[in-house]
């Protein structure tokens, strides 16, 4: 059965389910996507991701060992993670065992771990994990770009909380957290594998009815400064870790997402055949990757995009990215090079299509943006026949991509 999106009524919310049967492998996974409920949701800085770490500690009955210790006796796997936007909850196993992978869940949602071991326990990792960063070059640029093009807003926080922020979180945030933000009316279910839609249907409405109805929030635009920013950061390092940004005036709700999608593949999302690979690299030899995206979420649409390259050369290459930048959306690009992306990106699309779970992530995504269902196989086509003039006309429109700032960790 290919993918849909149907509905299920649960108290007074119709909840959406993205489904999706496949027999050939007798494996059933069930996720809990809450909207809102991501780290831009944090009211302490780190919060989600810590709420989502204590629901990975099993229940209060069993602690975490038990917990666990009952789940692999039957192969089951229950775990929860946070992303900007939202916080996923996702339970997989064999279909003979999901009826009782079923059941461990709702023990979960009926009686986490919240007890002050719990707490502590969580708490430890992430502080240890946070020690850990302040000598990974490549968080702290990243970090110092996103405070830098999205100052003010929830954006430029860190998403991971601070040590001062983690220390000072209670087990009473963690647990507030939790029954404000993950509900049965802000939820989209994503189910798929060897399961009819009957039957996915009584397991939801068995989990979906233990949860509270919450307040349902809203994500803020936030728009990528352009002010041409350079923020350097001195650290003991033997090289310079380059990141950069730019405003991207173009909306994930767009219908002509596969121009961007071009534009992106070439200016820095190819690997090689990109141009900031070809300029960077291939001609100059200043580093061994240069790359970059363009994200459009419903928070916000900017490029961004990252390189390291030797301290004797990170001029060299900040003004080359630039340069690179400016030449792409001043004067778009070649035929040979829009019949390469054509090729590329049509040719590989059965590889981005050929599990179950890339599936229904594209379905999945193609709800919560608003697209109807097949959106993606309607862009491809029209990567076909999207000619020259259309995509120098879309690229040389987005002269805002010029506007960049940077964030870079350099020698003390």
């Amino acid at each position: 059965m290919a993918e849909a999106v149907k509905e299920i009524k649960i108290k007074d919310t119709s909840v959406p389910v993205v489904f999706e049967e496949g027999k050939y492998i007798p494996i059933v996974s069930i996720q809990l996507v809450f909207e809102n409920a991501g780290h831009l949701s944090n009211t302490k800085d780190g919060l989600a991701d810590m709420a989502s770490k204590l629901l990975n500690e099993g229940t209060k009955k069993e602690g975490s060992v038990g917990f666990a210790t009952k789940l692999d006796n039957h192969a089951v796997e229950i775990g929860s993670h946070v992303g900007r936007e939202s916080f996923v909850i996702e339970v997989s196993a064999l279909k003979s065992e999901f009826a009782y992978a079923v059941e461990r869940l709702k023990e979960l949602l009926k009686d986490p771990n919240y007890t002050e071991d719990a707490m502590e326990h969580v708490q430890r990792q992430k502080i240890g994990w946070l020690t850990q960063k302040k000598s990974d070059f490549d968080y702290i640029a990243a970090t110092k770009l996103r405070q830098e093009l999205f100052k003010g807003s929830a954006l430029a926080k860190p998403y991971n909380g601070t040590l001062e922020s983690v220390k000072s979180m209670t087990l009473d945030d963690l647990k507030t957290f939790i029954q404000t933000h993950l509900g049965y009316n802000n939820v989209i279910a994503v189910v798929g594998g060897d399961i009819t839609f009957d039957e996915a249907e009584k397991y939801l409405n068995e989990v979906l009815v233990l949860l509270p109805k919450v307040k349902e929030g809203s994500i803020e635009k936030v728009k990528a400064s352009n002010k041409r920013e350079t923020v350097l950061t001195k650290e003991d390092t033997q090289q310079a870790y380059i990141y950069f940004g730019a405003p991207f005036d173009y909306s994930y709700a767009e219908k002509d997402q596969y121009k961007a999608k071009i534009a992106e593949y070439l200016l820095g999302g190819a690997g090689f055949g990109s141009r900031l690979m070809e300029e960077i690299r291939v001609k100059r030899g200043l580093t061994y990757g240069a790359y970059c995206a363009l994200r459009r979420t419903k928070s916000a649409s900017y490029l961004s995009g990252y390189l390291q390259t030797k301290l004797s050369t990170q001029d060299e290459a900040k003004a080359l990215v630039q340069k690179v930048v400016d030449d792409f959306v001043n004067k778009g690009i070649t035929a040979d090079e829009l019949k390469a992306a054509q090729e590329f990106l049509v040719g590989s699309e059965p590889l981005r299509t050929e599990t179950l779970s890339q599936r229904l992530g594209r379905a999945y995504n193609e709800y919560y943006y608003g697209r109807p269902l097949g959106f993606s196989k309607e862009q491809l086509k029209k990567i076909e026949t999207v000619t020259l003039e259309e995509m120098n006309t879309f690229i040389t429109s987005h002269k805002e991509l010029s506007e960049l700032s940077f964030s870079i960790v350099t020698k003390k």
